[in-house]
């Protein structure tokens, strides 16, 4: 058979500030939602613009730049892969499901906080205005999920 493909491309905007923790061998872990907006015409022609949300997760270094220059409403250029989780719920005994986009690489758009407008943090292009690409590959996953604790309030849904 085949090798498949599961690449993923986002541009949005964080829809609230990142958690971040560190598993038991020390490995940041960064999670965050970002919205996506699609705009297209109804039926009376007026246009409408829907909004998908999605579970970002980033490790190792790109968790750290999260944690120092993510906030909600930065505005992102997301690469990565999607990922489902499933685990039984401890009080029903249900599975549980989870779908995350395990980010590679992180790109933050825009200007300075503030308005200030100018250049933006560059790590690996060095003359890039207003943006900072930062690339994380064959992020540790297995780790993150022994150690993550996940509660109903966790889902989306």
């Amino acid at each position: 058979m085949a090798k498949g493909v599961n690449k993923v491309l986002l541009l949005g905007n964080v829809g609230k500030d990142p958690e971040i923790r560190a598993t038991a061998g020390g490995m940041t872990v960064a999670s965050f939602s970002l919205a996506t907006a699609d705009r297209a015409k109804d039926s009376t022609g007026n246009w409408v613009d829907k909004t998908e949300w999605h579970n970002l997760v980033a490790f190792q270094r790109t968790a750290e730049v999260v944690r120092d220059y993510v906030k909600k409403g930065t505005q992102l250029f997301i690469e990565g892969k999607i990922q489902t989780r499933s685990w039984d719920d401890k009080e029903s005994g249900q599975k549980k499901y989870r779908t995350e986009i395990l980010v590679n690489e992180l790109t933050l758009l825009g200007g300075k906080p503030g308005g200030g407008g100018g250049e933006g943090y560059s790590r690996s292009n060095a003359g890039a205005s207003n943006t900072a690409s930062f690339d994380q590959r064959a992020p540790v996953q297995d780790e993150y999920a022994q150690s993550t604790q996940i509660t109903d309030d966790d889902i989306p849904f």
